[in-house]
């Protein structure tokens, strides 16, 4: 008894800035003289990224005297604290997230929502309370008694971990119908301090939302293609856990990335393969397709080389990577999204998905892809 991704929605907010002119903005805010400012662009230069997307227009603008939502002066002062960002993140992640669910649920008959009823978020760049999940069921109109959960702080990997916790429901109840939603906007915690970690996580993370309609596979409530979930591996690399975190500061969240991330991902990721496709009762070989949420270049890079497979097998990370930037939880959602939607002449195809996040965690799942 399987259940199944039914369908995705995904949006974004409206400010689509180039990288380009988010590189001559990180700049100004880090006040970096020109041998510095070549250092950070060859950074942004080796991104893979061409535009990424911002709930604050700010990072688009040429002077600092249009800031709307950081004050309009060369020092950014006084720099939003943890408290303001929070009031913003509520004002606008359900905008997104809205949009991203009436995307998901678009082909379905309009009545469909009364049928909604599980309600799992997931968000690592906000939190409030009443939450963004009951402003959901308001926009959107879901019942009021939907089972709600919420899956926070986990980082890049928190949507497979919600798929996840849908696929047990769905398995425990044939008629469940699990509305996954993942609202992110992480570019509201961009911090000026002058660091190469900041230089470099300032380079990747950008903002959206995605919405997954997760139901039981013989109880599908529409006849289009979709994503089995045929199982999930998860496994921390301990030795790895002082590379990658995620602090709350006062000015906002706080990211550590080290560079020593990809190469434990390189290192590992084999036999965490191994491990998961063991599981599944796979080998490598039955893998036609792979998810690799889009961390970053090097991330998708050290996945491929570890695993000695063709970039053409991950190649809407890839594209998810250079169109969006990194979405934290909501871009293997992205990904997903693009798999569904894509044409394939031969049906089924097996694909293998990871995400990563700190811990150093690994999330892996092995999916289906069917036609209707």
């Amino acid at each position: 008894m399987n259940s199944c991704i039914s369908a995705i929605g995904t949006a974004n907010p409206p400010n689509r800035i180039p990288q380009q002119n988010i590189y001559q903005f990180m700049v100004k805010a880090f006040k970096l003289n020109e041998h510095d400012a070549q250092k950070l662009k060859k950074i942004y230069e080796h991104s893979a990224i061409s535009y990424r997307y911002s709930a604050i227009p700010d990072f688009g603008f040429a002077d600092f005297k249009q800031n709307q939502f950081f004050p309009a002066n060369e020092n950014l002062a006084p720099f939003p604290d943890t408290k303001k960002r929070m009031q913003f993140y509520q004002q606008h992640a359900i905008q997104t997230a809205t949009i991203a669910v009436n995307q998901c649920l678009a082909n379905f008959d309009a009545s469909f929502t009364g049928q909604i009823s599980h309600l799992i978020t997931v968000s690592c760049t906000g939190m409030y309370a009443p939450g963004i999940d009951i402003d959901l069921i308001e926009a959107v109109g879901l019942k009021r008694n939907v089972e709600r959960t919420c899956i926070n702080f986990m980082g890049c990997y928190g949507a497979i971990n919600a798929l996840k916790a849908a696929d047990y429901i769905c398995r425990a109840d044939t008629n469940a119908k699990v509305l996954v939603v993942s609202a992110e906007l992480c570019t509201l915690h961009f911090q000026k301090e002058n660091t190469l970690e900041n230089w470099v996580s300032n380079s990747l993370f950008s903002d959206g939302a995605a919405a997954v309609l997760v139901e039981n596979t013989d109880k599908r409530s529409i006849a289009q293609p979709y994503i089995k979930l045929q199982d999930f591996y998860t496994e921390y690399i301990y030795e790895a856990n002082p590379e990658m975190n995620w602090m709350i500061g006062n000015y906002g969240f706080e990211m550590k990335l080290s560079a020593k991330v990809s190469k434990q991902i390189q290192k590992d990721i084999q036999s965490l393969t191994d491990k998961a496709l063991q599981k599944a009762g796979l080998n490598l070989i039955d893998i036609q397709l792979f998810a690799v949420h889009p961390g970053g270049k090097k991330i998708l890079e050290a996945v491929e080389q570890g695993l000695n497979i063709c970039r053409c097998k991950n190649s809407y990370a890839h594209q998810v990577l250079q169109d969006y930037g990194n979405m934290s939880s909501a871009t293997i959602l992205f990904v997903l999204q693009k798999i569904l939607l894509s044409k394939v002449e031969n049906s089924p195809q097996n694909i293998l998905s990871f995400a990563f996040g700190p811990g150093l965690t690994v999330e892996s799942m092995v999916l289906q892809k069917q036609t209707a």
